[in-house]
């Protein structure tokens, strides 16, 4: 049975200028244990996905339009506030984009990572510090038991991150969401960081979302991936199958313009064009203005998401050509 189960998401934002439709249509599920990867350039709807799930999204201007999202068989869309309060932090961790905007700082890192124990865990201050140091000490932060005494600014972006994991696994949680946990860190924290997740999830047995655009590192940590485009999911596949054999235009123009996804001397490619407004999505597929292989029939209806092997499923109406 899933873990969690989304179905017919649909997040828009109402602005002055027009409706912006930043999730439009998404559905997918998350099983116990795995590792689930979410791909597609900037303002494509990932985090927002999933910050609608977990009730993060200001409202206004955000709104969920339509879906279920059901989470150890309870909805979350359905939730109060109150409710979804229990879930964040409990059962569903989170790891922000940006650890320095996410981590108060006025507390030091250690009070940081035993609030959620005291909020969720009922535990006293002294167990829950007790725990927060071994939680920091599993993500691999030197000289933990000082450093947990310090406020963020006295830490590398590469320990926030540490320390922003371990907040978000202290708990023990059946689900992290991870959005972007290695961006701005050079290569050699970015692995170290990727091998501390991929170790404790192993050993607790949990299930994670890894929001990115790094399509090397979904190579390496995920199993599945989902890749996202103008707030849809146009292709998903078991990880190795997506990178033998891409069936959508758009994942292949994303290969061809990243380093890391090409064949040795192989040049880059860049994708020519924008990404569409989501206020103005053009009809028909969304990335068919920017797509080599566009016909009318393209440019005219929107191509359902359907599958092409038990593994692999691709929103395109020429699924497959130009391989």
């Amino acid at each position: 049975m899933a873990l969690l189960m989304v179905d017919n998401l649909r997040t828009w934002f109402h602005t002055r200028d027009g409706v912006a439709r930043a999730v439009d249509g998404v559905s997918f599920q998350v099983d116990p244990g795995e590792a689930l990867g979410v791909v597609g350039e900037s303002g494509c709807g990932k985090s927002v996905t999933f910050l609608s799930l977990l009730g993060l999204l200001p409202s206004p201007p955000a709104r969920v339009e339509s879906g279920t999202a059901l989470f150890e068989g309870n909805d979350l869309l359905q939730a109060s506030p109150a409710e979804l309060r229990r879930v964040r932090g409990r059962r569903i961790g989170m790891v922000f984009q940006d650890p320095m905007t996410a981590l108060n700082p006025y507390m030091t890192v250690g009070a940081q990572v035993a609030e959620p124990l005291i909020v969720h865990g009922g535990l006293g201050r002294a167990d829950a510090r007790a725990q927060a140091l071994e939680a920091l000490e599993a993500v691999g932060l030197n000289d933990a038991a000082r450093r947990m005494d310090l406020h963020p600014h006295a830490f590398s972006g590469g320990m926030r991150q540490r320390v922003m994991i371990a907040m978000a696994l202290v708990t023990r949680p059946p689900l992290l969401i991870a959005d972007e946990p290695t961006t701005a860190l050079d290569v050699t924290i970015q692995a170290q960081i990727l091998d501390q997740l991929r170790e404790l999830q192993a050993q607790a047995g949990m299930a994670i979302v890894l929001i990115t655009h790094d399509l090397g590192v979904v190579a390496s940590f995920c199993r599945r991936v989902l890749v996202m485009y103008a707030g849809r999911i146009v292709e998903s596949a078991a990880v190795e199958d997506l990178f033998a054999a891409p069936l959508h235009p758009y994942t292949r123009a994303l290969m061809a313009s990243l380093p890391g996804t090409r064949p040795a001397g192989a040049r880059l490619t860049p994708i020519t064009g924008r990404p569409p407004d989501p206020r103005r999505l053009p009809p028909g597929c969304a990335f068919a203005p920017r797509c080599p292989l566009a016909t009318p029939q393209c440019h005219q209806t929107a191509p359902e998401l359907k599958e092409h092997t038990p593994t692999h499923a691709a929103a395109c109406h020429l699924a497959g050509e130009g391989t």
